[in-house]
């Protein structure tokens, strides 16, 4: 059966794989540019933004499971893509943030940062590996296939708040130390 919802088909099996492997690397691949581009004072913002973007998208994937459980299809909907869209102006700010800027080291004192490298971390590796988990849970909502799409939100929803909330936290333990 042919599917007329245009997401679902670019959306499709092939897409996901490609940028659910894509991402992470043209993104580790971007943090090894040592030469840096200068775009302006504005891009000294972009990890402010990128904080409330991770905040915002830890606000709404809250409401979005509240609303499912009360079964609001119509407001977990749209709080699920204002997730998806947030997570993409993220990767936008934090990408621009990366071309225009060397990483900030962190200055902070024993046992502090054995905390914040533990969560800078975890949220690394799970913020690459969520991006998968999203995209399959997408393609299989745009699909209608909610029973394939509430098996892999049991994995991709909590890996995706834990990310958006250690992201907070990692942003409140550096901000201190940007320098600009």
């Amino acid at each position: 059966m042919q599917n007329d919802n245009k997401l679902a088909r670019v959306l499709n099996d092939k897409t996901v794989n490609i940028l659910a492997i894509g991402i992470p690397v043209a993104v580790m691949l971007l943090l090894g540019i040592r030469v840096k581009l200068d775009l302006g004072s504005w891009t000294n913002t972009l990890p402010h933004i990128n904080g409330l973007i991770n905040s915002l998208t830890s606000f709404f994937l809250i409401i979005a499971l509240a609303a499912i459980r009360r079964k609001n299809i119509t407001l977990h909907r749209t709080c699920m893509l204002i997730c998806v869209v947030l997570g993409l102006f993220f990767l936008v700010a934090y990408i621009l943030y990366h071309l225009t800027h060397h990483s900030t080291a962190y200055g902070g004192t024993s046992p502090l940062n054995y905390v914040y490298y533990f969560l800078l971390i975890t949220h690394i590796v799970l913020a690459a590996v969520v991006v998968y988990f999203v995209l399959k849970a997408l393609h299989f909502a745009f699909n209608n296939d909610f029973e394939r799409h509430k098996k892999i939100v049991k994995w991709a929803y909590p890996i995706w708040l834990y990310v958006s909330v250690s992201g907070v936290l990692v942003y409140l333990m550096i901000s201190p130390y940007y320098t600009f």
